[in-house]
């Protein structure tokens, strides 16, 4: 089954995420920032990332810039959740290399559907 990187500062948040996707047999991985985030996507090349956008230090915005940038991880389709839900802010996400942009809370639903579109 597909290994997904949470990347989220927010214990719940990534809990939440966590347990949608274990129920549904993918393995997890969690970073609690962008740069853990980066870090953590070279050493195991997950299948996918699931980003924040709003963290100390590295935003999700230039962590998802970095990793689908970097040769090493381009490759891997990110999927920005983020609480910020402007047009502007799905637009800028996308323009950094992020595949899909969903507003939390995220619904099961509509999480397990976009990662299915991704990674089959």
């Amino acid at each position: 089954m597909a290994h997904i990187l949470i990347v989220d500062d927010s214990p719940t948040d990534a809990y939440l995420v966590k347990n949608i996707l274990e129920g549904e047999g993918y393995q997890t991985t969690e970073a609690s920032n962008g740069e853990e985030g980066i870090q953590k996507a070279k050493e195991i090349k997950p299948s996918l990332i699931i980003m924040d956008v709003v963290m100390p230090g590295l935003n999700g915005f230039q962590a998802t810039r970095k990793i689908t940038k970097a040769p090493d991880t381009s490759t891997i389709p990110v999927i920005i959740v983020s609480s910020k839900n402007m047009e502007s802010d799905r637009a800028w996400g996308l323009m950094q290399g992020a595949k899909e942009f969903l507003v939390k809370p995220v619904k099961q639903e509509e999480l397990l559907d976009t990662v299915k579109k991704l990674i089959g």
